[in-house]
């Protein structure tokens, strides 16, 4: 990638519906970052948030329609290897829209999330090719599109964007992975518990980019962090969230004691 602005390589991975091209235009991007050759100067504002590019399949459907399988078939085991791909994909949009909608941030605020656009593409693209040896691809099943709808619902807000996405959503998955990595291995699926712990291993410092940049928001704004966390957790996810959580994952990952505690009640 020749020298240019980060803002617009963002925009282009993010309107990138093929998942081949986004994972090279991630890759890219990154490359050309850590090179320095993408500035942060000259670009024009972002865009009003919109969907990102994705391909036409999977459908998207409500949680609650989401088909229920065991792990005792390739059929049910390429679901759940599905499941996380998908995850993973949105995550490369989450990451990328962090970069490009928020234009106020020091310069290693970008780095931390071009790096994990980088990471998220390099997760999807393991997970790809584990579908492929399972006999499918990604879009073979449906999938939800509840990542992205809180991107939406914190767009004007790198504050509540760092809260709500990495420390919520996101940080889900280092509760439920563990179990899901146990129930493998005793499928006998050890080609989908080393991807899964590759990806354990990273989301805690992704969740930990959030942790931090959440923090210097809450700093710039003057506001308490934990105070200001439990607030827009009972703002926008009363009734939704679900333990247990991973106390010794959310604490390598910046969450306080008081704030996992508030979690726990919440939970609850």
């Amino acid at each position: 990638m020749a020298n240019g602005n980060l803002f617009d390589a963002a925009a282009r991975c993010l309107a990138c519906s093929d998942p081949r091209e986004k994972f090279a235009l991630t890759r890219a991007a990154a490359s050309a970052l850590a090179d320095g050759r993408l500035c942060t100067d000259g670009a024009s504002p972002p865009e009003p948030i919109g969907p990102p590019g994705r391909p036409e399949r999977p459908r998207l459907v409500a949680p609650r329609q989401l088909a229920q399988r065991g792990l005792g078939t390739p059929e049910g085991r390429a679901a759940l290897v599905h499941a996380v791909a998908h995850i993973e994909f949105n995550a490369i949009n989450l990451a990328w829209d962090a970069v490009y909608r928020f234009r106020d941030m020091p310069g290693d605020y970008y780095r931390d999330w071009v790096r994990v656009a980088d990471d998220e593409a390099r997760h999807f693209s393991m997970l790809s090719t584990r579908l492929a040896e399972l006999g499918h691809a990604y879009g073979d099943f449906d999938a939800h599109d509840g990542l992205w709808d809180m991107a939406t619902r914190t767009a004007d807000s790198c504050l509540a964007r760092m809260a709500l996405v990495p420390r919520v959503l996101e940080a889900r998955g280092l509760d439920v992975t563990p179990g899901m990595i146990e129930r493998l291995r005793g499928a006998g699926d050890e080609s989908t518990v080393a991807i899964l712990d590759v990806i354990l291993s990273e989301e805690v410092a992704h969740v930990a980019a959030g942790s931090r940049w959440f923090e210097w928001c809450c700093a710039r704004a003057g506001c308490d962090p934990e105070a200001t966390f439990r607030d827009l957790i009972e703002a926008h996810m009363r009734g939704g969230l679900r333990g247990p959580f991973n106390v010794d994952a959310r604490l390598r990952a910046g969450f306080t004691p008081g704030e996992l505690d508030r979690l726990a009640e919440l939970a609850a």
